[in-house]
């Protein structure tokens, strides 16, 4: 009984109007896409640290 309440409460939610927009959606990404630009540099050493410390690690197994 409780799903059937859950699934009909979910539908109503994504039929809401008052929901997230385009604009709200585009503003959003476009935060995003800033933060990715600025913080690049970062970003990828980090990645390359853990990839780093996976691979030393697996070889250790």
């Amino acid at each position: 009984m409780r799903k059937i309440q859950w699934i009909k409460r979910v539908k109503h939610i994504l039929k809401e109007d008052s929901g997230i927009g385009v604009v709200e959606i585009i503003l959003i990404l476009v935060v995003l896409i800033g933060l990715v630009i600025i913080f690049k540099s970062q970003l990828t050493s980090l990645v390359q640290s853990i990839f780093q410390k996976i691979t030393s690690e697996s070889a250790g197994i």
